[in-house]
């Protein structure tokens, strides 16, 4: 058996218990490639993540990424939780107001803004891309959406860390109603070989904020409460087709109501520089885990 320390986290939320769970094991040097996906299916979360020392120079810690079913090279709230951990335990020290996390998809930079319950922490999102956007190219794309009502940008197929689809619908209610067909969604990010489709559309009554919802039915779940990832390509893709817009250097995110969570995620964006994902981090559980390790 293998103690470790182990840390459950809320990202993302607006409110204490609305954002998006996370599971963060720190000492798991010693784990293989099979103990933690193991571990990672039996938390049952979104993602768990594990915590181990840099092998590249100028890293402040190395991060591995887990879903139930495999590993990823990038995801949002992952990144902003685990570095929450790292501070709270010691783990790392802060250079200059930012740390350097090491994982499958480079060094990222995170950055640190105030402290204590007003700490808000910042990753610089993996540059983005836009791979496609033609609606007509993708039936299956159409068959997801259907007769929805959709908003002033385009779909489009958009990959930077991640690969998602990506829709505008035409206003707010349209957005939270909506009902989708995860199945479809499913055989859409099996075609197109990305996590699945995120959805967003502009508040009414607020000039800079928009209300978001993920569904990652790719890696077997069906709504994502809070996902930074799929945040930083929307604004990404905002920031290529809006680039002198209200949203062009950033804006507050509401996810998650559909499902009973109320995460808020701040992106800060600057035209032609790094998209940067944040929020606050709440530690819920700390303590120690133990785990069999492979023979």
């Amino acid at each position: 058996m293998g103690n470790v320390r182990y840390l459950q986290l809320d990202v993302f939320a607006a409110s204490r218990g609305g954002g998006n769970p996370l599971a963060v094991v720190l000492d798991a040097q010693a784990w293989s490639d099979a103990d933690m996906q193991a571990f990672a299916a039996w938390t049952g979360l979104v993602e768990t993540t594990f915590v181990l020392p840099p092998t590249q120079r100028g890293a402040s810690y190395r991060l591995r990424i887990f879903t139930p079913v495999r590993e990823i090279a990038f995801a949002g709230h992952p990144s902003i939780g685990s570095a929450h951990a790292v501070l709270e335990t010691g783990m790392a020290t802060a250079r200059d107001g930012t740390l350097v996390q090491e994982c499958a998809a480079g060094l990222l930079t995170i950055r640190i803004a105030g402290e204590g319950r007003q700490r808000r922490l910042f990753v610089a999102a993996p540059r983005a891309r836009i791979l496609d956007q033609t609606l007509a190219g993708e039936p299956l794309l159409q068959t997801v959406l259907g007769t929805t009502r959709l908003g002033i940008l385009p779909p489009a197929f958009v990959e930077g860390g991640r690969r998602w689809w990506v829709a505008e619908f035409a206003d707010e209610a349209i957005l939270r109603a909506w009902q989708p067909d995860h199945a479809a969604i499913a055989a859409l990010a099996k075609s197109s070989d990305c996590l699945g489709l995120c959805v967003f559309a502009r508040r009414e009554d607020s000039e800079r904020e928009l209300v978001v919802r993920a569904f990652p039915c790719g890696v077997g779940i069906d709504e994502d409460p809070a996902s930074g990832a799929a945040n930083g390509l929307i604004a990404a893709y905002i920031g290529v087709r809006e680039p002198h817009g209200a949203f062009a250097h950033g804006y507050i995110v509401s996810q998650g109501r559909e499902i009973g969570h109320d995460a808020q995620i701040l992106i800060h964006m600057q035209p032609g520089e790094n998209v940067w994902v944040g929020g606050r981090t709440d530690t819920v559980i700390s303590g120690t885990a133990s785990w069999p390790l492979s023979a």
